[in-house]
């Protein structure tokens, strides 16, 4: 099972699934998938959200 981590800022907020992450942040799991885009990445600051797949 992939496993994915959750930054805000340099802060690690959680580590899991993307099923966890999205119970987390009270999202849907597209919308955590959405935040580990270059997309993503490319419209927001480096203070926003971050999902970094860990291996």
């Amino acid at each position: 099972m992939k496993e994915y981590a959750l930054y805000k800022a340099d802060e690690l907020l959680i580590i899991g699934t993307v099923e966890e992450l999205a119970e987390f942040q009270k999202v849907k799991r597209e919308t955590i998938l959405f935040y580990a885009t270059p997309t993503y990445q490319k419209r927001t600051t480096d203070k926003g959200l971050r999902v970094i797949r860990v291996d």
